[in-house]
């Protein structure tokens, strides 16, 4: 303790720091400074749901330092995707501020790959869309009155567990988008909600050719069976598979053979370059 309290020690280990921090610390810390670094910079308004084209975006470089670690870096991973939120001029873009998919009405038709099809039926009253409460991602049952006219109300097999991927108004406008609420031309001064006219359903062909079969008859009913999780609604769906595989074995081997015919030609062009 004495050490310490010699002022002339004290002293030059006060101006060893100094000269240690003038000249090791400060250089580092400035080198990290001005360090560059190229990111990706919007070069005009893009507005949420705009598809980004070459022309609205610019690489730059500027200094690296303290920049988000979720910056673009590379033009190519920006071009054709589509703006999540709106990007004035001079934004750097941020991984979180894209999307591939659209953001705009209908984005869910894009997601379609071809296993499955979207099919609307239409909610002829209120009660028959529950009180119009149904939005995209509930799991729902269709209730089929006097089913094949053999006078009972059944829940056909094929239709116990059916996704909803869109609610739509008459105005053509999904119902639970704001775009939908600043469009409609009907809508009331107080902004009362549009009613839902259809509701598209996530369907095998062999669940549309019953949908489009009830929907030509007039007569269906949608009731609410979960409204949640992605993973549970996941594992709806997946036991609904599971009964179709069972009435429909031919269609489900069907699917299997083209899958495993379309991987066997991929092979077989990779292995022929």
């Amino acid at each position: 303790m004495s050490f310490f309290k010699n002022r002339t020690v004290l002293g030059v280990l006060c101006i060893v720091l100094s000269l240690l921090i003038c000249f090791a610390v400060t250089p580092l810390f400035n080198a990290g400074i001005s360090q560059k670094t190229s990111i990706v910079r919007v070069t005009k308004d893009i507005k949420s749901g705009d598809q980004i084209t070459k022309d609205m975006v610019q690489t730059v470089e500027i200094g690296g330092y303290n920049l988000p670690e979720n910056v673009l870096k590379n033009k190519d991973s920006v071009i054709g995707k589509y703006a999540a939120s709106d990007l004035s001029v001079g934004d750097y873009i941020l991984n979180s501020k894209l999307t591939d998919t659209p953001v705009a009405d209908n984005a869910y038709l894009y997601n379609l790959n071809g296993e499955k099809q979207a099919i609307s039926v239409t909610v002829k009253n209120l009660a028959n869309g529950l009180s119009g409460k149904l939005a995209s991602g509930d799991i729902v049952s269709v209730i089929a009155p006097d089913y094949k006219k053999q006078g009972a109300t059944v829940i056909p097999p094929e239709l116990q567990y059916v996704q909803v991927i869109g609610v739509t108004a008459s105005t053509g406008y999904d119902t639970d988008t704001q775009k939908n609420n600043d469009k409609s031309s009907d809508q009331s001064a107080d902004k009362e909600k549009s009613l839902p006219s259809t509701v598209t359903l996530l369907a095998t062909p062999e669940q549309s050719k019953i949908l489009a079969e009830l929907e030509s008859d007039g007569k269906l009913h949608l009731s609410l069976v979960y409204r949640g999780s992605k993973d549970n609604t996941a594992k709806f769906i997946a036991a609904q598979d599971k009964v179709l595989a069972g009435i429909y074995p031919s269609a489900t081997d069907k699917t299997a053979d083209e899958k495993s015919d379309s991987s066997a030609a991929a092979a077989s062009g990779e292995g022929g370059r």
